[in-house]
């Protein structure tokens, strides 16, 4: 059993976003969402666990579309009334001046808090740093981080917090290991020895595999904005590299570290084989939050198929409400509707289902299939933000059977999970660490249609829970895998997904239910923060989570 919260040292959990709220808007996406469900599962588990993250005062971008399918960005204040004033503030260097920070704390989880950093203090020059999650340019994110790491050190100390492990969620926080290594250079240990007792408190999460989420930046950048904390350029580059890498420093800086899905390990052991000294690296598969996501209906231990089914009517009656009341396109609740929604990117490749309209053209004429879509783009994403504006422009093209839902938020997500009738995930390979939106669905007997990329490999039974996509092996070329991968969508659509769905209601429906049953438990947040504390966070110790 686990000792009372008063007896036990706490994991420290970074992460530079929280998705906790749909109103709370210090998210963007998948990343803050998995924070969330991971703080509110340590919340439901008692784990003793304190997260570190920024009190955003605009948070992340909100994007709109004129009727010429221009995107637009805007920014609006974020309401933190709910918010606990700590009384505490610490400083940090930057640029060789002192940033005061006031620290914050959610109400809302007392036993597995959130604590907000926040620079926006009054009479400080220095309000801008904490303004726009993943805004400025390349000096206002470091400036961010070392708010985010060095801040948060300081900020556990003050606060008098004793922590038993870091858990750095994403290289954002890897400048929370220079500021540990800093402290006990000062107290009279070497480098090396510093950096080897470092290593011994930290665990590391690596997500991304693009290439454009693994976050560099010169060496001269890091010691003009005073990220050093005092460490040499060639101490850096041992730890990160030249240029410094976000995820090769978090990989030297800890004693363990995973990725999120068992597809991904093979792709992060590939992607950084040729970094050395790095942790060893293990799998723990993400997990999201069931009763944020979940419609608790289906937990009905005698539920049957028409109840099924019943439930999964309601919800896209609501959310056709929704589309209704939002775009004034009136979809039907008989007809089969296919739901995309997630970050809007090259290699999410929300427009694949449109690469060849002959084959899709006459089913969208006649209404048999709908599409609605959602998501956003980085704000300095152009080919994002054409994403967009392309299914804009089929929106107009098939007014009655594609819709285009602006503003993707948390609110959106789980109404789209829960009505539409069929996930759609098709992006390039690997590139997809995850893809918790598909358990979402899968929760709620939304039926994944998916490339077997991230997690879907470990759940997939096509035909039993969901479909595939194709096959497992991964063209050479993106135009070869664009070109196989839009066959074979067409293939498992027209001549499996579209007839199950019209002609066999019954399998239908019994393949709803055992997509709830196989995701329900396998993919909850609850077993994922257990395999983080039997794993990762309590490794060796002969203390496992009861």
């Amino acid at each position: 059993m686990l000792k009372k919260e008063s007896e036990q040292k706490k994991i420290a959990y970074f992460c530079m976003e929280y998705g906790l709220e749909s109103d709370f808007k210090i998210y963007s996406g998948g990343l803050g969402i998995l924070a969330g469900d991971h703080l509110k599962a340590c919340r439901d588990l008692n784990i003793p666990l304190v997260a570190i993250g920024i009190k955003w005062k605009q948070g992340y971008v909100e994007q709109r579309l004129d009727e010429m399918g221009n995107v637009y960005d805007c920014y609006r204040d974020i309401d933190a009334s709910k918010l606990e004033d700590t009384g505490i503030t610490v400083e940090v260097t930057i640029r060789e001046n002192q940033v005061p920070i006031k620290v914050w704390k959610t109400e809302a989880f007392q036993n597995a808090p959130l604590f907000l950093l926040d620079t926006d203090v009054s009479g400080s020059p220095y309000h801008g740093i904490t303004k726009q999650l993943y805004g400025g340019n390349d000096e206002e994110r470091v400036a961010q981080e070392i708010v985010l790491g060095s801040g948060g050190v300081k900020a556990l100390k003050a606060l008098e917090i004793e922590v038993e492990t870091y858990h750095f969620n994403e290289g954002h926080a890897a400048l929370a290991g220079l500021e540990l290594i800093s402290e006990k250079m000062k107290d009279g240990l070497s480098f090396h020895e510093a950096w080897e007792q470092t290593r011994k408190q930290i665990v590391f999460t690596t997500h991304t595999p693009v290439e454009a989420g693994n976050e560099i930046h010169p060496i001269s950048r890091l010691r003009y904005m005073s990220a050093n904390i005092g460490l040499t350029i060639e101490q850096l580059a041992e730890i990160g590299g030249i240029p410094f890498n976000m995820t090769v420093a978090g990989l030297r800086l800890s004693r363990k570290a995973n990725s999120v899905a068992e597809l991904h390990l093979d792709t992060t052991k590939k992607m950084w084989r040729h970094v050395t000294g790095k942790a060893p690296l293990i799998n723990i598969t993400n997990g999201v939050h069931g009763q944020t996501w979940m419609d608790q209906r289906y937990l009905d231990e005698n539920l049957n198929s028409s109840q099924c089914w019943e439930i999964h009517q309601e919800n896209k009656k609501i959310l056709i409400e929704t589309i209704f009341e939002r775009t004034g396109t009136k979809l039907k609740s008989d007809k089969l509707l296919i739901g995309f929604a997630r970050r809007m990117t090259p290699y999410k490749r929300s427009n694949l289902i449109f690469s060849q309209p002959e084959n899709v053209d006459t089913l969208l004429q006649e209404g048999k299939i709908q599409l609605v879509f959602s998501g956003k783009s980085h704000p300095m994403d152009s080919k994002g933000k054409a994403m967009l504006s392309s299914l804009h422009e089929m929106q107009k093209k098939y007014p009655e059977s594609v819709v285009l839902l602006q503003n993707y938020d948390m609110n959106l997500g789980a109404q789209l999970t829960r009505g539409c009738d069929v996930w759609l995930n098709n992006p390039q390979r690997p590139k997809e660490a995850c893809g918790t939106s598909g358990m979402k669905a899968a929760m709620n007997g939304v039926l994944n249609l998916s490339i077997l990329d991230g997690w879907w490999p470990e759940a997939c039974r096509h035909g039993y829970n969901g479909w595939a996509i194709g096959d497992e092996t991964v063209p050479q070329t993106e135009e070869k895998q664009n070109l196989k991968d839009a066959k074979a969508l067409y293939e498992a659509l027209l001549n499996e997904v579209v007839p199950t769905y019209y002609d066999d209601h019954s399998k239908w429906v019994e393949m709803m239910m055992k997509s709830i049953e196989s995701v329900k438990e396998a993919f909850s947040a609850s077993r994922m923060v257990q395999e983080y504390w039997n794993k990762l966070y309590a490794p060796n110790k002969g203390r496992g989570l009861a």
